[in-house]
């Protein structure tokens, strides 16, 4: 497949490296142009492009860069791309650390949804509880005992399921999380967030979490979403 992936962090870099290594064609971008990753480009085969050339021509877009930066991408970004193009988001809301207040999200819309909104275009939430370590180095084959899995949620089945077949390549168990309105269960502060349980246990997990977001996942410590 055409991989393309917005956001050369840890993250986007760590989902680059693997998926080369599966024999898919990347295309990364990053903020600040190409030139800034000719070394990376050289280092993995993945080509480095502008964030709209990434987006055009993809069958599937990667966003994985900070919830404050989703804004700053360029407008119309999709509308070059593939009608079918498949876009997951990544990303996480750190407001405290990061990204400021978003207010939608404090007020308790999923990070995705608003994510969806921003882009104009519905995403599929994946990878974003896992640290980009363990994305990188623990991928298992199908089967093994502890095998990591990894909450999907989103509102299109076939491109939930073609997202789930692609975290199952990269040796994870994909986990249906629902929908792109239930993916407040696996963002941060949830139970399923950085635990790196198996598939079981992000069942077990996703139906634990309760809607309150902690403290420190909030802009304004004491004030529930």
């Amino acid at each position: 497949m055409d991989i393309g992936i917005i956001g050369a962090g840890r993250v986007g870099s760590s989902l680059a490296r693997k998926l080369r290594g599966l024999g898919h064609r990347v295309t990364i971008a990053n903020s600040r142009g190409p030139g800034t990753l000719a070394t990376f480009a050289v280092e993995t085969g993945a080509i480095a492009r502008s964030v709209r050339q990434v987006a055009r021509g993809a069958d599937v877009v990667i966003v994985a860069i900070p919830e404050k930066s989703v804004v700053d991408l360029p407008a119309h970004l999709f509308e070059a791309t593939l009608s079918d193009v498949i876009v997951v988001d990544a990303g996480n809301y750190a407001p405290q650390q990061r990204d400021g207040c978003i207010e939608p999200i404090e007020a308790g819309m999923a990070e995705s949804r608003w994510v969806s909104e921003r882009l104009g275009r519905p995403v599929v939430k994946a990878f974003n509880t896992i640290e980009a370590a363990r994305l990188l180095a623990g991928g298992l084959p199908a089967g093994t005992p502890g095998r990591i899995g990894l909450p999907v949620a989103g509102d299109a089945s076939a491109a939930k399921a073609q997202v789930m077949r692609l975290v199952d390549a990269l040796g994870f168990d994909g986990v249906d999380a629902g929908s792109l309105d239930d993916s407040w269960r696996q963002q941060p502060g949830t139970p399923v967030y950085g635990a790196d349980l198996d598939a079981a246990g992000v069942r077990a997990a996703l139906a634990q979490a309760t809607h309150e977001r902690p403290s420190e996942w909030r802009a304004t410590p004491g004030v529930l979403a």
